[in-house]
């Protein structure tokens, strides 16, 4: 018997939520110490999704920046799931990971995991994609939308733009919807996009190159880039054992040296950077075709200027990218991400977020030392088109 999409989302949700709760985390928190002590100079092992979230790492890899920290460096590994991932973490299989940043709460605070994010993976990069014959928020009302988990900031920012044109998110697995809620389900990246040609949802948000896809397939049309909502945001963060960051700080500064030369490259680079992760590249990092993971990294100005005059992009002034790269874990982001998460509706485990001080949050989830240097030695900030200050201000519009 042939196992169904739905059957393996739900299986892996359960998994995942399974994992990530004190007793759940335990036995595998016992492995991830076993190996740590039984390989103390253990090689950089980095678990990934065929996603655009895990570029940085995929090119630090693959432009040999590791090597040239003198980090001994494997060949990355992809898995198809964040079960599957986060099980890989937890108990040591690899120790750098790309996580939805939401996820990384619900880590160190719902299950006790050690570790901690050192740096942002990427900023953007994700979409709200909705049925051709669907062009504003409103006419979602009575749907279903899909989300690729709950704890992701692509739950956070969909939540926030439905509120804002009046609509009630909700879990229902029967029943009628009234015309003002909209029923979310939790469905892998990759079955998204049929998903919405079939009609089983009418829209679904997630990382890129799925939203692309879409696009190009003439599956469904872009409503709202999330970047246009929250200016700049955090989507994927760099998360490491605290093992590795209090004994291995030399290491530690290696890899995430790595990252940031990786994301200054692909800043200027990010044609080359599309054909590296494409399947038609060398390492086959990834599934997904040069073509599409164009439309992410090096859009058509054409597109762009599109989006804004349909009301796509409705803060141009922005000039947020598709997707976009710069390292620094913003103090502000975390604290606004934790309020934020308070206020969205998650189904399963989330007792443990309505104790939770942001602003302890900010400075206890994150270890920033690494990043920092990182940044100094290769000309700052300012690399990225910003200000020396390690501050910033959110900006979160619909």
């Amino acid at each position: 018997m042939i196992e169904s999409p739905t059957s393996r989302t739900r299986r892996d949700l359960l998994k995942l939520a399974s994992l990530l709760t004190v007793a759940g985390a335990a036995p595998l928190l016992a492995q991830g110490a076993a190996r740590a002590q039984s390989e103390s100079n253990a090689p950089l092992r980095i678990g990934y999704l065929p996603i655009t979230d895990a570029t940085a790492m995929l090119v630090a890899h693959h432009n040999g920046y590791f090597e040239e920290a003198g980090i001994a460096v494997e060949k990355p590994v992809m898995v198809r799931s964040w079960a599957q991932l986060v099980e890989a973490f937890i108990s040591g299989q690899v120790n750098l990971v790309h996580l939805l940043s939401p996820m990384t709460v619900w880590a160190r605070y719902g299950s006790k995991v050690p570790a901690k994010v050192v740096a942002w993976n990427h900023m953007s990069g994700s979409a709200i994609t909705v049925a051709q014959n669907i062009s504003s928020a409103e006419q979602l009302g009575g749907q279903t939308v899909a989300i690729p988990f709950w704890y992701s900031i692509h739950n956070v920012v969909l939540q926030h733009v439905l509120k804002a044109h009046g609509l009630t998110p909700v879990v229902k697995n029967a029943g009628a919807l009234a015309p003002n809620e909209v029923n979310l389900v939790v469905m892998a990246p990759a079955d998204m996009p049929p998903a919405l040609a079939s009609g089983r949802i009418a829209g679904f948000t997630v990382a890129e190159p799925f939203n692309a896809l879409a696009e190009t397939q003439g599956m469904g049309r872009i409503l709202r880039f999330t970047g246009d909502v929250w200016r700049d945001h955090a989507c994927c963060v760099a998360f490491m054992h605290e093992q590795d960051l209090q004994t291995r700080p030399q290491w530690s500064q290696g890899v995430v040296e790595g990252l940031v030369k990786a994301q200054i490259w692909i800043r200027s680079n990010r044609a080359e950077a599309a054909q590296i992760l494409s399947r038609e590249g060398g390492n086959r990092y990834t599934p997904h075709t040069q073509e599409n993971l164009l439309k992410v990294l090096s859009p058509d100005p054409a597109d762009r200027a599109q989006y804004v005059k349909s009301g796509v992009i409705r803060h141009p002034d922005w000039d947020d990218q598709r997707i976009d790269f710069q390292p620094y874990p913003f103090p502000s982001y975390t604290e606004s991400l934790v309020k934020m998460l308070q206020g969205t509706l998650i189904q399963g485990e989330r007792g443990f977020l309505e104790g939770l001080s942001p602003e302890h949050v900010a400075s206890d989830l994150v270890d920033d030392r690494f990043v920092r240097a990182a940044l100094e030695k290769q000309g700052g900030l300012a690399q990225f088109g910003l200000s020396e200050q390690y501050t910033r201000n959110e900006s979160i519009v619909v």
